[in-house]
């Protein structure tokens, strides 16, 4: 059973004031994660009920991780605890975003990076073009 209530009537998701997440059929929901101070995009996770409503509890991000199968509280190991300076549900209620605050070296993806993000795809490139480090 989960801690949130059964989404509600399209208007009552979209536009009332009762968090109630549609979780999807796997039960998750998508998470976008960006620094708070700069707005740089840091990583996309997902997040089961038990880790959306730690992350709300503690004011720490938690995360459902699809390969591990198992609750995941980030920087737990690594020390780059995210401290969520903000959250937001999207208008659908099956998205979350999350501001935060990066302890440690600062870094959140799991190659060391600060930044899962971090190569681009060149646009309008004629062939195959190959990814760009950024």
């Amino acid at each position: 059973m989960s801690v949130f209530p059964a989404p509600a009537d399209k208007r009552t998701l979209e536009e009332g004031t009762v968090l109630s997440p549609r979780f999807d059929a796997s039960g998750l929901v998508t998470c976008v994660t960006t620094d708070a101070a700069s707005g740089e995009l840091l990583m996309v996770a997902h997040m089961n009920a038990e880790a959306l409503r730690r992350s709300i509890e503690t004011g720490e991000a938690w995360y459902w991780s699809r390969s591990r199968q198992e609750l995941w509280h980030k920087g737990a190991t690594s020390g780059q605890i995210q401290t969520i300076v903000e959250m937001r549900i999207d208008c659908d209620q099956d998205a979350v975003w999350l501001k935060v605050e990066v302890a440690g070296d600062g870094g959140c993806c799991h190659t060391g990076r600060r930044s899962c993000f971090y190569r681009r795809q060149p646009l309008r490139a004629e062939g195959s073009a190959p990814l760009v480090f950024a």
